[in-house]
């Protein structure tokens, strides 16, 4: 699965993908793989990617067209 709507979010915001892969603390290579699908994104890293862009991890795995995020979890 290509992860074309990571891609598409981090060329809008003008980053490479080192930048991008240092705020993930992994190296560009390792994210180049996340961006083409050859390695899979970990439940941990969408969500991570999802809070950065403000979004929801539906949107990133292209499930809905909707970018607004759901509104946060409120602690019990």
């Amino acid at each position: 699965m290509k992860y074309q709507r990571i891609q598409d979010l981090r060329e809008d915001n003008d980053m490479t993908q080192t930048e991008f892969g240092a705020i993930l603390h992994v190296s560009q290579r390792t994210y180049s793989h996340y961006e083409s699908g050859s390695r899979r994104l970990t439940a941990e890293l969408l969500a991570q990617i999802a809070r950065y862009y403000n979004t929801s991890v539906d949107y990133l795995l292209d499930l809905t067209d909707e970018k607004k995020p759901y509104p946060p979890k409120k602690d019990e």
